[in-house]
């Protein structure tokens, strides 16, 4: 089974947060990356590093949908 990798954060009052350092390192991201936060119906919040939609713009439209679309299994 995989590691995994468990952090806390604090948002300001203006809903601000940093990304504890071991986020980064883990998803291999770079100044100016993108996040993507994924809110399941369960309430759990996927953050993955966003895909680079610059170049295929069609792509984005693509991931946009499959987003609204997806349910994970229960």
């Amino acid at each position: 089974m995989p590691t995994l990798l468990a952090a806390e954060s604090t948002l300001t009052e203006r809903y601000q947060t940093t990304v504890p350092d071991a986020v980064p390192k883990a998803l291999k991201l770079g100044k100016q990356d993108k996040l993507r936060y994924t809110v399941q119906p369960d309430s759990h919040v996927l953050l993955t590093r966003a895909a680079d939609t610059d170049t295929y713009p069609a792509l984005g439209a693509f991931l946009g949908f499959f987003d609204q679309r997806y349910e994970p299994a229960p």
